[in-house]
């Protein structure tokens, strides 16, 4: 689908509020200048870049060749890209932060690999190390199902089919799977893999409040801590 989408991927409407989420993601995450964060699912690299030109070091992993050679090539100072699968990160406490946005390395995964790619970025983490992840809501999902969709209630993950366009308009089209989750399994998750929960919240791409879960918004966001070593 990367592939096949290239720069493109940067003309959807989900897009377009990296500004406002990553404004949102420095005071939730108690982000400053010098601060090391991991963006992991990273895609073409918006947040890391938007990250950087902040004066905060952001790294960015993606499973797609394509998507990291885009970020690569628009990179601002302070953003770093490579291609890793976000099921085996290798990092070990070297970031004060850690964030997956945009299902771009978490719900993508059948509800299977969730755990692990929370666990290695709990591994990334240092001790009191802050960790922001997007996932979409299963009460939104359901609510609004639209025509087309298949969503399992014994697994969570809506199927869906989509045409997809490249650079040039060509049309292409892909099956998409998408895990749906709830506040109480987000914590469960996150304590799961040995955070601390301190929030979950209603958001929508591009408006990114402090909301209390809700039926009406497509995404949540949990906020989690890595405990400090006593």
């Amino acid at each position: 689908m990367a592939d096949h989408l290239g720069p493109a991927y940067l003309r959807y409407s989900f897009t377009k509020g990296t500004e406002q989420e990553v404004d949102f993601l420095v005071d939730a995450l108690e982000l400053r200048p010098g601060m090391r964060v991991l963006d992991v699912g990273c895609g073409p690299g918006r947040h890391a870049a938007a990250l950087a030109r902040r004066g905060i070091e952001a790294h960015g992993v993606d499973v797609s060749a394509r998507f990291v050679e885009l970020a690569t090539a628009a990179a601002p100072a302070g953003a770093t890209f490579e291609r890793l699968d976000a099921r085996v990160l290798p990092f070990v406490e070297e970031f004060d932060a850690a964030v997956s946005l945009c299902q771009g390395g978490f719900g993508l995964l059948g509800g299977e690999g969730e755990g692990a790619v929370l666990a290695g970025m709990t591994r990334a983490l240092r001790p009191g190390g802050l960790l922001a992840v997007s996932a979409f809501s299963a009460y939104f999902q359901v609510r609004w199902l639209e025509d087309g969709d298949r969503f399992d209630a014994d697994t969570g993950v809506n199927h869906e089919r989509s045409i997809l366009r490249d650079p040039e308009g060509a049309e292409a089209e892909f099956d998409l799977w998408t895990t749906c989750f709830t506040p109480r399994e987000l914590r469960l998750l996150a304590r799961a893999a040995g955070l601390e929960p301190r929030a979950v919240w209603s958001v929508t791409p591009g408006a990114y409040r402090a909301d209390p879960p809700s039926l009406d918004t497509p995404e949540f966001l949990l906020v989690a801590e890595k405990p400090r070593v006593h």
